[in-house]
C-alpha cells in the first residue's frame, strides 16, 4: 500500500493511539519473525490498520505487552504479541512493497538494490502466503496492460487494486468474509489507487509517468484538474466513502471499533480533504 490510511489523531482515543501503535510495532516485530529483519524497512501504517480491521472482524483479540525494541533499546514500549494475522499481514507487507519496488522501477527506473535487498524476505512470504502473491502479482500485471493502452477509465484502472485488496481480504477474513467486508475491502482498494494517482498528479505529469487522471481529463496541473473537474472527482470519493461507510454498518464487529471508525470515518477522509487543498 502507500501510506495513506492512516487516523485522524486529534480525534483518536489515547487507548486507541496506544492500540495502534502497538499494532504497528508488533508487525515490524512479525515481518522480522516470518521474512527477516532486512524487510522491517518495508512497513507501512496501512498494514497497521489492516491488522486492526482483522481482529476486529475476525474477534481476535491483540495481546499487548511493553517491549525492547531496535528502535526503543532503553525505555520498553507496548507492542502487540505476533499471531496468526499479524503473520498473515507482514507476509502481505512484504510482498505488496516488493510489487511497489518493481513498480517504481518500471516507473522511474529506481529502486534496483532494495528489491534485490528484499528478494529474499519476498521469497519467504511469497511461499507463506501464495494467495497473496497471486492477488498482487494479478493486480500489477493488469495494471501494466492497461497503462500500456493508455486507459483513460477511473473505473477500470482502479479496479485492479480494488479487486486485489478484496481478493486479499478474503484469504485473510476466512470463514468471516462475505458480501460485506469484500466490498470494504473493494472500497478500500479503489480509494488507495485514486488518491495515489490525485497526490501524485503533478509529479507524474513532469516524469511522464502513467496517470489515470491526466489521461481522463488532460488538464496540465493537478490545480486545474481540482478547478475545472473537482465536481467529477468530488463525486467519485464521495460514491467511495459511501460505500465504505454502507459495507462497514453491515459487518459484526467485537474487538478494536473505535480505532478503525476512526480510521474509516475521519481518517482517510481527512486525507482526502488534505490532498483536495494541497493540490487546489
Amino acid at each position: 500500500m502507500f501510506g495513506y490510511v492512516v487516523p485522524d489523531k486529534p480525534y483518536l482515543y489515547l487507548k486507541d493511539e496506544t492500540l495502534y501503535n502497538a499494532l504497528y510495532c508488533g508487525l515490524c516485530k512479525s515481518i522480522k519473525k516470518s521474512c527477516g529483519n532486512a524487510c522491517r524497512f518495508t512497513l507501512n501504517y496501512d498494514l497497521a490498520f489492516l491488522s486492526a480491521l482483522a481482529h476486529n472482524i475476525m474477534g481476535v483479540d491483540v495481546s499487548i505487552t511493553k517491549q525492547n525494541c531496535i528502535a526503543h533499546q532503553i525505555k520498553k514500549r507496548p507492542i502487540a504479541k505476533p499471531d496468526e494475522i499479524s503473520l498473515k499481514i507482514a507476509n502481505l507487507n512484504v510482498i505488496l512493497a516488493y510489487y511497489k519496488l518493481k513498480d517504481d522501477k518500471i516507473d522511474e527506473n529506481k529502486g534496483s538494490f532494495k528489491t534485490a535487498l528484499f528478494s529474499k524476505g519476498y521469497k519467504k512470504a511469497k511461499k507463506s502466503c501464495p494467495e497473496f502473491d497471486s492477488a498482487v502479482n494479478d493486480c500489477y500485471k493488469n495494471l501494466l496492460k492497461l497503462e500500456s493502452e493508455k486507459s483513460n477509465s477511473v473505473d477500470i484502472v482502479s479496479d485492479c487494486f480494488a479487486t486485489m485488496l478484496a481478493r486479499i481480504s478474503k484469504e485473510l477474513f476466512k470463514e468471516k468474509s462475505n458480501e460485506h467486508t469484500t466490498n470494504l475491502a473493494y472500497a478500500l482498494g479503489k480509494w488507495i489507487y485514486l488518491i495515489d494517482a490525485l497526490d501524485d498528479y503533478d509529479k507524474d505529469i513532469k516524469k511522464g509517468n502513467y496517470n489515470v487522471f491526466y489521461l481522463c481529463y488532460n488538464n496540465k496541473s493537478a490545480k486545474e484538474l481540482i478547478e475545472e473537474n473537482g465536481k467529477d472527482i468530488h463525486f467519485i470519493f464521495s460514491s467511495i466513502f459511501a460505500i465504505i461507510k454502507e459495507s462497514y454498518s453491515k459487518i459484526e464487529t467485537k474487538y478494536n471499533t473505535d480505532l478503525v471508525e476512526n480510521i474509516l470515518f475521519r481518517g482517510i477522509f481527512n486525507k482526502t480533504l488534505a490532498i483536495f487543498n494541497k493540490k487546489g
